[in-house]
């Protein structure tokens, strides 16, 4: 009679340990790279990287999306922009090595105030806001919140409109109080282990991902419980943030800049990108045919353009998607889609 509660508890505690165990693992392969700042409360990891006097560019302020972390966008514009502009790389609350806070912070304006607060105690007064994906509507609205803090903003593949259809279950699970607390602690790590190989292909489709990307972007992070837990919850009130506050997105003045592609296997372009486009008068939206949901490491080029425009530099980025297209067309046929770890299609 006992032998069957014994051995469930048994197998409740090893997979406990075993996400406690390997959380722990993961920490020690991708060490934090940044600094922990208290910006109220709590405390924000970013990374700093000063520019050489004169700076080409102004500060630019890098906001990653779901299931990511500071690593995702430094790999991607550290080196081409390193002296040339102050750099701030940033562990949204509650990913990477940053600390929640509060319950503001599941959602993009409690971040976007946060993000706020870390640049003043970066010193850093106006800058360049650059979302990516979920990251974009975190970026958009620090513009309505903070514009005197926005000297540009550039959204990459972003999520900042309302979406028909649903997210997945795990994302409703996970935010659960206490389902969800279990399930983080329990299952999602060796699931997400298995995982996410694919997973990673798949935000990358139809484009390759780089082989090092597990490495350098340090994607198992998201996989530690109490992080897949704060992206979970991320996901699962964005549609609702962003149906409240989309409407306001035209008292936007800050000069704006969207990337994205044609072939978005995450978020559709149709809604979100030409949305934006639609919304925020001036704002330029840049289409690049053959990309994916991966424009800061696929077309990481035509980015760095749109950062010199915002900067003031004359440059004309539709010739330059036009060349990245170019390049992107040999690659454009990966397997389909199976998994993802970031904001489910929204067609």
């Amino acid at each position: 009679m006992l032998l069957l509660p014994l051995v469930f508890a048994g197998l409740i505690a090893a997979a406990f340990g075993f996400s406690a165990w390997k959380a722990s693992a993961i920490e020690a392969e991708f060490p934090n790279g940044g600094e922990l700042v208290d910006v109220g409360g709590f405390s924000m990891n970013s990374l700093h990287v000063p520019a050489r006097a004169p700076a080409e560019c102004p500060p630019i302020v890098f906001i990653h999306g779901a299931s990511g972390n500071l690593k995702d966008q430094e790999t991607a514009f550290r080196r081409p922009l390193e002296g040339r502009a102050e750099l701030l790389f940033v562990d949204r609350p509650g990913h990477g090595y940053s600390e929640r806070g509060g319950p503001e912070n599941g959602f993009p304006d409690g971040q976007a105030a946060a993000i706020a607060r870390l640049m003043e105690k970066r010193g850093i007064g106006r800058a360049i806001i650059c979302g990516h994906s979920f990251g974009a509507a975190i970026a958009a609205s620090f513009a309505l919140h903070h514009p005197e803090k926005t000297l540009g903003l550039l959204l990459l593949a972003p999520a900042t409109h309302p979406w028909p259809g649903d997210i997945d279950w795990y994302y409703k699970l996970a935010k659960r109080p206490f389902s969800g607390w279990l399930f983080s602690r329990l299952l999602a790590l060796p699931a997400g282990l298995a995982l996410i190989e694919r997973a990673t292909h798949s935000v990358f489709h139809p484009n390759p991902r780089p082989e090092t990307y597990l490495s350098d972007g340090a994607p198992a992070l998201v996989l530690r419980p109490k992080a897949f837990r704060h992206n979970a919850i991320d996901v699962a009130n964005l549609n609702e943030y962003v149906t409240r506050v989309s409407p306001r997105y035209r008292e936007i003045a800050a000069p704006t800049i969207v990337v994205t592609g044609d072939s978005d296997a995450i978020v559709a372009e149709e809604i979100h990108s030409r949305g934006l486009a639609r919304d925020i008068e001036g704002s330029e939206l840049v289409f690049i045919r053959n990309l994916g949901h991966k424009p800061d490491y696929m077309a990481t080029d035509v980015v760095i353009a749109a950062i010199e425009k915002l900067s003031g530099f004359e440059r004309d980025l539709e010739a330059a998607a036009r060349i990245a297209e170019t390049r992107l067309a040999p690659r454009a046929a990966e397997p389909e889609p199976i998994i993802d770890l970031s904001i489910e299609k929204t067609s």
